[in-house]
């Protein structure tokens, strides 16, 4: 956000001023108190583990020029005193949004079950070339992060890009009352949070909530593959934008799908962009086949915007993973290959991350898995990790460890050969004693389980 003085502030955020009016506050909007910036706001949330109020004197003697609390302290700068200090943030954040849309600044909501945070950086990279782009860092996609983003949105900034995740039904509908948007991307529907939302299909209910929201001259952006997504069709008002990776589809205003792919040997797709009658050829940067639909995705995103199919093609073939811990390819000096995917797992996006690991064998070398559980799964969890195991199997995986309470189910799956580990330690041991030069090892699981910790050991020049 722009500067702006504590009362102003009071009013957006509707709260009780205790301090001085006219003190200035801003740019930076922050909720941790080892990342206060001079002249800051800082917003005291209250966490399970932790309660912001009890970080705030230190975030002041940091340099925070004032803080948004839901009781008043002992602190010498303004205090916006609010009811709930969530919903303060969310007032904030909403408030600095509307003033951009005002400003003729174009918000993008992007959801689906997996791949929105890839999706979400190769979109802010496509938008990137025609405006300053807001987007989250890392997986910012809930009630706290999409506020928190917004109140980045500055008077140059023409395009606010939102991640939105669910956790039941009706929590997008209210991410967009936050953060209205004009373009809504549906990448898929899957099975994460099955065990929160009971179904696949009602799954698909609560991402259709994304382009329920888009109005009439906005675009809903939506996987022509995915006949969960397609028939969200009927769920908007809004133009269409189809895209593809099974050639052109059948629908939409504008269409846009991928011909030719290939891979090289760290498997970052190539393929040639349609749009329409044009066309242009891309070069990932990025691993995994899955990668191509996330980048056609963003490629109708910026060409909704009226961004040229060559620039567009241009920005993915430059674009970069910005969050950590997804598909990061690292080569130790003893050759040995790591791919850390840990930041989050669910079983299409480890059925993605094995299909890459097999992808990526090389001459002589070997293929090892460390994976954990798969977390908010239900009932169907240990069903889950079964079939996960015995994909792991079916594509020859030559070693698994496996790590949490379901690992007796990754085992039913691949077999009597999986290797258990009971901590994050011994299964860096483990594998540090199995691999040897040529060999590709795959880190992955639910975020709880924090296995970016082993990828990042494994990644270390002597894996250790």
């Amino acid at each position: 956000m722009r500067a702006h003085d504590s009362g102003r502030l009071a009013a957006l955020t509707g709260a009780r001023l205790v301090g001085d009016a006219g003190a200035s506050v801003g740019p930076d909007v922050v909720i941790d108190s080892r990342a206060v910036t001079p002249g800051c706001l800082f917003v005291a949330l209250p966490g399970e583990h932790a309660d912001g109020h009890d970080f705030a004197d230190r975030a002041v003697a940091a340099g925070a020029a004032a803080v948004l609390v839901a009781r008043e302290l002992e602190l010498p700068v303004p205090q916006l005193v609010v009811p709930d200090v969530g919903a303060g943030l969310a007032a904030l954040g909403s408030a600095i949004a509307a003033e951009g849309t005002a400003a003729g600044m174009v918000t993008i909501g992007i959801t689906g079950s997996s791949g929105k945070t890839s999706t979400k950086d190769l979109v802010a990279q496509v938008l990137g070339v025609a405006g300053e782009t807001v987007a989250p860092v890392g997986s910012f996609n809930n009630e706290i992060g999409v506020p928190l983003t917004a109140t980045r949105v500055t008077p140059d900034t023409r395009f606010l890009v939102s991640e939105m995740g669910a956790r039941g039904q009706g929590h997008i509908t209210w991410l967009c009352e936050i953060v209205p948007p004009q373009v809504g991307v549906v990448i898929n529907v899957g099975h994460a949070h099955l065990g929160e939302f009971g179904s696949v299909e009602a799954i698909a209910q609560a991402k259709g909530e994304l382009v329920e929201a888009v109005p009439a001259d906005g675009w809903a952006v939506l996987n022509a593959d995915d006949p969960l997504v397609t028939a969200m069709r009927s769920r908007t008002t809004a133009r269409t934008a189809a895209f593809s990776t099974s050639g052109e589809p059948s629908w939409g205003e504008e269409r846009v799908w991928a011909s030719g792919v290939t891979a090289d040997a760290l498997q970052r797709p190539a393929f040639t962009l349609h749009a329409g009658a044009a066309r242009a050829p891309v070069q990932l940067l990025v691993s995994g086949a899955h990668q191509v639909g996330n980048a056609l995705a963003a490629a109708a995103v910026g060409l909704s915007q009226g961004i040229p199919v060559d620039d567009v093609a241009a920005a993915l073939s430059t674009a970069t993973a910005r969050s950590h811990w997804r598909m990061e390819l690292t080569e130790r000096a003893d050759g040995v290959l790591v791919v850390n995917d840990a930041y989050n797992a669910n079983p299409d996006s480890m059925t993605a991350a094995l299909r890459t690991l097999a992808s990526l064998r090389r001459p002589g070398g070997r293929l090892l898995a460390v994976l954990g559980d798969m977390l908010e799964l239900g009932p169907d969890a240990p069903a889950e990790h079964r079939a996960t195991g015995t994909l792991a199997a079916e594509l020859g995986v030559d070693a698994l460890i496996v790590i949490g309470a379901h690992a007796p189910d990754f085992a039913a799956g691949y077999g009597p050969a999986t290797m258990f580990a009971p901590s994050r330690e011994i299964a860096v041991e483990a594998a540090s004693a199995w691999l040897r030069p040529a060999d590709v090892v795959l880190v992955k699981a639910s975020r709880g389980l924090a296995l970016e910790t082993v990828a990042e050991q494994l990644s270390a020049e002597d894996g250790r």
